[in-house]
């Protein structure tokens, strides 16, 4: 039965691939592709974007129960951060953030993919976190786009542990979002993301479709904060908030 259950499980995984790929081979080469080589034009190409993610989430089998602790200014721009826990963590993002265009902080490897790569290479800031010199390249990039009224999403631990598929695992967040959000006196919006662990683990042969819930825990001001003295402070409460909300849900 295992093996059986993993097969279909592939199945419904490579059928997400093809999702994705139909989706960036129309509207993307024919659209977005050309639109993101001027980065004037985001705001008008980040429909497409967050259509994009709505048609490979939906399409996959999965629902969202999202709800706001706090309420978010629709004329503000924030650096977003959550737990990472699945692939799908970036649709979701896309779904529900309608009206905060969001340039994501992601993996410098997706650059690699056809045509997708180049897409990538405009709407988001690639990071190869290996390198200092990457890593020094992403804060004025994100100024940049800050600069523009975009916002920024990040997920601060910077990568996904396999112990995340069994348990609730956070790792230790990175400095990255918070030495942004300090420098530019720019608010962090703390989102807590449940279940994707299970239903789209790293794991080809695991994995099912269901509803995933989403907390926005808290908006968190920096102004007039500085990075050597409440950078640490900022970060820990940040991890906290999180931390507290997923054993909440698993209890």
């Amino acid at each position: 039965m295992k093996y059986i259950t993993g097969f279909f499980v592939l199945i419904w995984r490579i059928w997400m691939i093809l999702l994705a790929g139909s989706y960036v081979l129309t509207i993307g080469v024919f659209i977005v592709l050309p639109l993101a080589y001027f980065d004037r034009t985001f705001p008008y190409i980040y429909p497409f974007i967050r259509y994009w993610g709505k048609f490979v989430l939906y399409g996959t089998g999965f629902r969202i129960d999202y709800q706001k602790m706090v309420p978010l200014n629709p004329k503000e721009k924030y650096i977003f951060i959550a737990n990472h826990t699945s692939i799908m963590d970036i649709m979701l993002m896309l779904t529900i953030l309608k009206h905060h265009p969001i340039v994501f902080v992601g993996k410098a490897e997706l650059l690699k993919i056809p045509i997708f790569g180049r897409i990538f290479n405009r709407i988001c800031i690639p990071v190869d976190r290996r390198s200092a010199k990457s890593k020094a390249h992403v804060y004025p990039e994100a100024k940049k786009k800050l600069d523009q009224h975009l916002s920024i999403f990040i997920f601060p631990e910077g990568g996904v542990t396999d112990e995340k598929e069994f348990e609730i695992y956070l790792d230790p967040f990175k400095d990255g979002a918070f030495n942004i959000a300090i420098e530019t006196q720019t608010p962090i919006a703390v989102l807590a993301i449940h279940g994707l662990n299970k239903m789209f683990p790293f794991n080809w042969f695991r994995g099912y479709p269901g509803k995933i819930h989403v907390r926005l825990l808290a908006t968190l001001e920096t102004n007039g904060l500085e990075v050597k003295k409440d950078k640490a402070a900022l970060k820990s409460t940040a991890y906290e908030l999180i931390l507290k909300e997923l054993e909440q849900c698993k209890n």
